[in-house]
C-alpha cells in the first residue's frame, strides 16, 4: 500500500501548505554485518523536491524506506522541524508497482481512500487516469497491462494521495522517453507544494525535477553537497544550464561508482 498511515481511519491531510521539512539525523543502518551508512544526515526542505542519485546498491532505497518508517535502523528516525514523526503524512511509491491483482486499475488507484474508510474519489481517479494515459484501461486488471502501464497506474495511485510528504523510488523507470517527459511534467505539477524525495538513476531527470539534487556514494555511504539547478521544475531538458549541470553531475557520479 502506497499511502502510509499509523491509523487507516484517519483522513489524509490535503493541505500542501502543511508540508513539513524532514530531517534524518545521524542515521545508521547495517545489513548482514556490513554498514550501509553511518552518521548520515539528510535534510529535505519543506515544499521542495529533492532528487537522489547514486550507484546501484549504495543504499538509496534503504534511505528512502527509513524516511518512510519502513526500515528499522540501528539509529535514525525521520522527523519534522518540531521533532514530530511523519506517521500519517507520507505517500510512498516503491520500485515495484504493488498493484493488487484482483482489483481493476481504477480500484487500485482509489485503494488508499477505501482502506481508510473514506469515500473513493472516483471522479478524481478518472481525471488522473486520463492524464496518465490509462482512461481506456480503467476497468482492466493488472495482468492485462504492460510494465509501463502498471507503473503509470502505480504513479496515479501515489499522485491521488494528498499527503504532504511524498517518497518515490524510480517512478518513471519503465516508461518510454516521451511518456517519461510527459509524466515528469505531470508529477511536477501535482506535487508542487509537497515535500518530495525522488530516487532516480537519470541525471537529466533529477536536474529537470529537483529543486535539489543529491549524490549518495561510498561505503559507508555519504551524501555529497547538493546541486541546486536554476529555475523551477519541470525545467527544459535542453536548456544550457541543465546540460552544463548534467556534465558536472555525470562527473560526480563517475567518481561515486565503486
Amino acid at each position: 500500500m502506497q499511502a502510509i498511515s499509523e491509523n487507516r481511519n484517519q483522513a489524509a491531510q490535503p493541505l500542501e501548505d502543511e508540508a513539513p521539512s524532514v530531517h534524518l539525523h545521524a542515521a545508521r543502518l547495517s545489513y548482514r554485518g556490513e554498514t550501509i551508512f553511518d552518521d548520515l544526515d539528510l535534510h529535505l526542505p519543506a515544499r521542495r523536491t529533492t532528487c537522489l542519485l547514486g550507484p546501484s546498491g549504495v543504499g538509496k532505497t534503504s534511505l528512502l524506506r527509513m524516511v518512510a518508517g519502513l526500515t528499522h535502523a540501528a539509529q535514525g528516525e525521520a522527523v519534522d522541524a518540531e521533532g514530530k514523526g511523519l506517521e500519517g503524512r507520507v505517500a510512498y511509491m516503491a520500485q515495484q508497482d504493488l498493484l493488487l491483482p484482483w482489483l481493476s486499475v481504477a480500484a487500485n488507484v482509489t485503494l488508499g481512500s477505501r482502506l481508510r474508510g473514506e469515500p473513493a474519489p472516483h471522479a478524481e481517479a478518472k481525471r488522473l487516469l486520463e492524464r496518465v494515459g490509462l482512461a481506456d484501461a480503467a476497468s482492466l486488471r493488472p495482468n492485462a497491462l504492460s510494465g509501463g502501464m502498471r507503473q503509470r497506474a502505480a504513479l496515479a495511485r501515489t499522485l491521488i494521495e494528498r499527503r504532504p510528504v511524498v517518497l518515490m523510488d524510480e517512478p518513471f523507470s519503465a516508461l518510454d522517453a516521451i511518456t517519461r517527459l510527459e509524466l515528469q511534467s505531470l508529477a511536477a505539477e501535482l506535487l508542487r507544494g509537497r515535500t518530495v524525495l525522488l530516487i532516480t538513476h537519470d541525471p537529466l531527470e533529477a536536474l529537470r525535477l529537483g529543486h535539489r539534487v543529491l549524490v549518495m556514494s561510498g561505503r559507508p555511504a555519504r551524501l555529497q553537497e547538493a546541486i541546486e539547478p536554476p529555475g523551477e521544475p519541470p525545467r527544459d531538458p535542453a536548456g544550457a544550464d541543465i546540460l552544463r549541470l548534467q556534465g558536472d553531475l555525470l562527473a560526480q557520479l563517475s567518481k561515486a561508482k565503486p
